[in-house]
């Protein structure tokens, strides 16, 4: 039986997804297309008769924007939105910045898929001489952090991903959901892949051939003890979805 209703959202297109970069911990708004996905979300979701009581993002700008405008377009402004750094995207190390198709041609495709998609593979850590070390680490945001702020993540793999992902989910997100409270969590392609190999007990083998477009809703249908009793559905037009999952897909192949 069905007890709990939970929803996972990839916050839409960001600027960089466009340009096919890593972006990661930098701090990028929605473009254009990205807005329109997360209004289109909250028209769907208002459609279909879901209301929320809760929703949690990262500290992202990206899936902070995300939740506002789904919503905004569901008509509930009002709800509580709680954020946290443990819902980050993945932290991709020196490869921030990187175009994914340049890396592609210089490392080989099998290389970049490894770092973009295994489980346990964390790719080399950011230093102080990365072009983007500073907008990161100097950011205000990152004093506010139930860790200092030296001891936050230079890199991460899926797994380390999830490791820093699952007190915090424990801790404040579950027992919302046992409330009875219909949550969203706004983040990141990463942070719900990590939450969605806890929840479904994804190998560590499989987890690298799911993919989750930007600004499709994830609903998940869970019992008493937090199981899925049936698989994921991914909502809206289904062959717009499969259209989007071969373009995330695409994303890291050499398109020489």
């Amino acid at each position: 039986m069905s007890k709990y209703k939970l929803f996972l959202l990839r916050h839409g297109e960001g600027a960089w997804n466009k340009e096919n970069r890593f972006c990661s911990w930098v701090d990028q708004k929605l473009s254009e297309d990205g807005v329109k996905e997360a209004q289109e979300c909250g028209r769907l979701l208002k459609e279909q008769g879901y209301k929320f009581d809760m929703v949690f993002t990262s500290i992202l700008s990206r899936s902070i924007q995300t939740a506002w405008l789904v919503l905004e377009a569901m008509g509930q402004e009002w709800v509580p939105v709680v954020k946290s750094w443990r819902l980050n995207e993945r932290h991709y190390g020196a490869l921030i910045g990187l175009n994914r198709a340049e890396m592609a041609l210089n490392h080989g495709e099998e290389q970049v898929k490894l770092w973009r998609r295994s489980y346990d593979v964390t790719p080399p850590p950011i230093d102080e001489s990365h072009p983007y070390f500073l907008e990161i680490y100097n950011d205000r945001r990152y004093t506010t952090c139930d860790l200092p702020k030296e001891n936050l993540p230079r890199a991460e793999s899926l797994k380390e991903v999830l490791d820093r992902l699952l007190p915090y989910w424990n801790s404040t997100v579950v027992p919302e959901i046992q409330r009875g409270r219909t949550v969203l969590i706004s983040a990141h392609g990463n942070s719900c892949r990590a939450l969605l190999k806890h929840l479904e007990g994804i190998s560590d083998d499989d987890i690298v051939s799911v993919t989750l477009p930007t600004g499709i809703p994830v609903l998940l249908e869970l019992d008493e003890n937090l199981r899925p009793v049936k698989p994921r559905q991914l909502l809206g037009d289904q062959e717009k979805i499969q259209a989007a999952i071969k373009k995330v897909e695409d994303q890291g192949k050499n398109r020489g």
